[in-house]
């Protein structure tokens, strides 16, 4: 062996051990750095993917901030809720100024009219038994029918316009009559309605006096042009019958009250004539 064959095997044998040890600490380095980059590598392929599709799922193509709440709803919720709910408000509004309108304008002429009529009731004695307990199917109260302009039935109570100097209840036992073929005498107040309207230019104001009538006399019958039909009524199902809610409260007030009038009926020995 030559000295330069010592000389070499040395110097393989001296580096050898450093160049592994190194090489080694390389290798787990790079293996390190490379899970390290295959990890960031993959982190940035996802942000990059969720912000491409924030960037693409956004409008005019601006990247969305996913800090950012959402509105609930959206745009079309938005355009929804203006376009209903707007007409809504706005057409409540413009139906309280034309109220508001009728009621207050100065430019309108104004007219007071006043009318009265009521419930001819029939039956109030005999409804009573020995006890004192009052059967209301047994009372009945005549009612007039309208048609409206869609052809509906409407039920209401007889009323018409008070003639000059004319006491309510006069004017209510000939309205009653007109309208239905009965004639009956007014006992008793029920309640007054009244409320506003415009007709061919004109604000009026109508007030509505309502009477309890006793029956008297007459048979049902609809020769009046306004009305269409007449029929008696139990007082179990008035409510339910009228069509117009003011004449439902008054028609409740009546109810209420129909045992007490009733018991003072047979009380004072009246009876319906038949």
């Amino acid at each position: 062996m030559t000295d330069n064959t010592r000389a070499r095997q040395s110097q393989t044998g001296a580096s050898a051990p450093r160049d592994g040890s190194q090489g080694g600490q390389k290798r787990r380095r790079r293996r390190g750095r490379g899970k390290g980059r295959s990890k960031q590598g993959s982190n940035g392929q996802q942000q990059g993917s969720k912000q491409g599709q924030q960037h693409d799922s956004s409008e005019g193509g601006k990247p969305n901030n996913p800090n950012r709440r959402r509105r609930r709803g959206g745009q079309n919720n938005k355009a929804h809720r203006n376009n209903w709910g707007g007409r809504r408000r706005s057409s409540a509004d413009q139906r309280k100024r034309a109220q508001y309108q009728d009621r207050y304008d100065s430019s309108i002429p104004t007219r007071d009219e006043t009318s009265a009529g009521g419930l001819v009731v029939s039956g109030m004695a005999e409804a009573v038994d020995k006890g004192g307990n009052v059967d209301l199917s047994k009372i009945y109260a005549a009612l007039i029918g309208r048609l409206d302009r869609r052809g509906r039935l409407l039920w209401s109570m007889p009323k018409g316009h008070v003639e000059d100097d004319e006491h309510q209840w006069k004017t209510a036992e000939r309205e009653v009559w007109e309208e239905t073929g009965i004639y009956g005498e007014a006992f008793d107040t029920l309640g007054t309605i009244d409320y506003w309207f415009v007709s061919d230019g004109v604000r009026i104001h109508k007030t509505v006096h309502h009477n309890l009538l006793r029956y008297v006399d007459g048979d049902l019958n609809d020769e009046d042009p306004e009305v269409t039909e007449v029929t008696w009524v139990p007082m179990s199902e008035l409510i339910e019958r009228l069509a117009y809610a003011d004449e439902r409260k008054l028609a409740r007030i009546a109810v209420d009250r129909m045992p007490e009038l009733a018991r003072k009926e047979r009380t004072s020995g009246r009876a319906t004539p038949r």
